[in-house]
């Protein structure tokens, strides 16, 4: 049922924002969401969280964080102007509601759109006149319109004169010590020009650039080609990698020749696969939805298949640098160390390490883990491994046969865990100058 009370027009919802009076309200209190209600909260404005997520709405309200990089004083110190509810109702309360809830895949790689279809619906239930809408989770060109303006607009309201609708990409870097929420530019879309309107005053009151695009289609486009270009250009390395290992030529020392060039290269690093809720994922909406015109989108998706082989091409490495030693993969005790999809942060979401330590256990290794971060393995909906992460003792080391590292952790002294170890497979170029004997770069 619409509330149509408290009407605000285009003018009155910009003074509002302008002089920090609108009420906040995030869905979804994550890795985008958390760092944007604190934001919102730093610069004034009384913001609401919503979450299903019980546990996260209770510590938030006691004033704790759940994200490493995130400490609990910050949100401590903001606890007069954010608080958390899983009650959707309260949506009613808001001025403007922001979007920021998970986009994964199916199992057949298809966007898997229940979380923003469901929170759409929360939010028509309890809208009311004069309210900005503006969805960060990444998605295909053309949801913000075909997907959640005929929702809103089936209670009889206007878009762009009853309630403001935009689109605007997150671009959150876990743990990225030099760019956050305020210096990042932040790119916004409007289904019409008074929607943008609003969307940049918005923004503009929490970032130091908007920049407003000339629709949602072009918004969520961008978000995706920056992503599609990191995935390309990892794919790239990841298979350089394999031909310069059968050549015997080291990849590290190859990019880091090339990186002097002080034009027209940009360097990107291989790894043991993709992690991360972007960039294993946003570059098959893409190639979800040029499905619909006619297109297969070759260049994205073989990329995607390069950099989910890589997982693949650990496993024969772990198994030829047994056999060397006289040694079977199966029963042998392997140490999975870190797995974080990215270093020094505490989010393991589709992480490489779940694949590898699949794909070991499946022919017979026995597998142990250390992560700094991630205290015990997630059950996901692929994996449900029951391990915690072992304490990294030199007892430990010695008892390995094998050591794979998947994550650089920054805290981890690997000069220690070279002296310590029997053979080691390094997937990060962790190891600088690597004893070769017990050193395999993978």
């Amino acid at each position: 049922m619409v509330n149509w009370h408290q009407a605000k027009g285009v003018g009155e919802l910009r003074k509002l924002i302008q002089n920090k009076k609108a009420k906040i309200g995030i869905i979804g209190l994550g890795y985008v969401g958390l760092p944007l209600a604190i934001r919102f909260a730093e610069a004034g404005f009384s913001v609401t969280g919503f979450d299903i997520d019980k546990e996260k709405v209770e510590r938030l309200n006691k004033g704790e964080s759940y994200i490493k990089h995130i400490s609990s004083s910050l949100i401590t110190g903001l606890q007069n102007c954010l608080i958390a509810t899983t009650n959707m109702n309260r949506l009613r309360e808001m001025d403007v509601i922001l979007i920021c809830v998970p986009t994964p895949l199916t199992n057949k790689r298809e966007p898997d759109m229940q979380y923003v279809e469901r929170t759409s619906r929360d939010i028509a239930r309890n809208m009311r006149v004069g309210q900005l809408i503006s969805l960060e989770s990444t998605t295909y060109p053309g949801t913000t319109r075909k997907l959640l303006l005929p929702l809103f607009e089936a209670n009889g309201l206007q878009v762009g004169k009853d309630f403001y609708l935009i689109y605007s990409p997150e671009r959150e870097d876990p743990g990225n010590k030099i760019y956050n929420v305020k210096n990042i530019p932040k790119v916004v879309g409007g289904i019409t020009k008074k929607c943008l309107e609003v969307g940049v005053c918005l923004y503009s009151s929490i970032v130091e650039k908007p920049i407003p695009v000339s629709s949602p289609e072009v918004a969520e486009a961008t978000k995706l080609l920056e992503n599609i270009y990191r995935s390309v250009n990892i794919a790239l390395v990841n298979e350089l990698k394999i031909l310069f290992d059968r050549m015997g030529i080291d990849i590290w020392e190859i990019i880091e020749a090339a990186k002097t060039k002080p034009f027209g290269f940009q360097p990107f690093y291989p790894g043991p696969g993709l992690g991360g809720h972007c960039i294993p994922i946003d570059p098959f909406y893409l190639s979800w939805a040029a499905k619909e015109y006619g297109l297969n989108t070759k260049f994205i998706e073989l990329a995607g298949e390069i950099n989910t082989s890589m997982p693949y091409f650990v496993l024969q490495k772990a198994i030829d640098a047994l056999n060397d030693r006289g040694k079977a993969l199966k029963g042998s005790k392997i140490l999975i160390l870190g797995v974080a999809y990215k270093k020094d942060v505490d989010d393991d979401r589709e992480s490489p390490a779940y694949v590898i330590i699949d794909l070991l256990k499946k022919r017979g290794a026995r597998i142990f883990y250390n992560d700094p971060y991630i205290p015990k393995l997630k059950k996901t909906r692929k994996y449900d491994f029951g391990l915690t992460s072992k304490p990294l003792t030199k007892k430990l080391l010695k008892e390995m046969d094998l050591i794979i590292i998947v994550t650089n952790h920054s805290s981890y002294d690997y000069q220690w865990i070279l002296e310590n170890a029997n053979l080691i497979i390094d997937t990060r170029n962790a190891i600088k100058h690597p004893n070769r004997r017990k050193v395999i770069k993978a």
